[in-house]
């Protein structure tokens, strides 16, 4: 499915910015991390107010992604793999294509960090820990 899905453009800013979570979360994770980061995203931005309810707006939520700098999406190499690949992953979360395995959580870390944060974890997926 991501394979067919693959494109240099998301289409919209919206998708822009989910694959934008998804590619500088977890390029470098399997498939299955990056489904799950861009479903956090999409989670919180489904969350009825707890957050924006956009993606575009959940990245740029004050203090929530560390790649963020200001106002706008770091430059992405459009014509990688994993930019692509990013791009149809979001595809995926946006359609709801397929189910993640971390379910509704609203959180992830990094595992080499370790936040203190007195949530339900969900899933362990690549490099990353994810909460509700």
């Amino acid at each position: 499915m991501v394979a067919q899905l693959r494109s240099s453009d998301a289409g919209s800013r919206e998708l822009e910015c989910l694959a934008a979570g998804i590619y500088f979360e977890s390029k470098s994770e399997p498939l299955a991390g990056q489904l799950a980061v861009g479903q956090v995203i999409a989670n919180r931005a489904k969350s009825n107010g707890r957050f924006p309810p956009s993606y575009c707006g959940v990245l740029f939520q004050r203090s929530q992604f560390s790649f963020i700098r200001g106002r706008s999406l770091p430059s992405v190499p459009r014509a990688s793999r994993q930019w692509q690949t990013a791009v149809a992953v979001a595809k995926v979360v946006d359609q709801e294509l397929k189910d993640s395995s971390v379910g509704n959580a609203l959180f992830f870390h990094a595992k080499r960090v370790s936040p203190g944060w007195r949530l339900k974890r969900v899933a362990s997926i690549g490099n990353h820990v994810f909460y509700r």
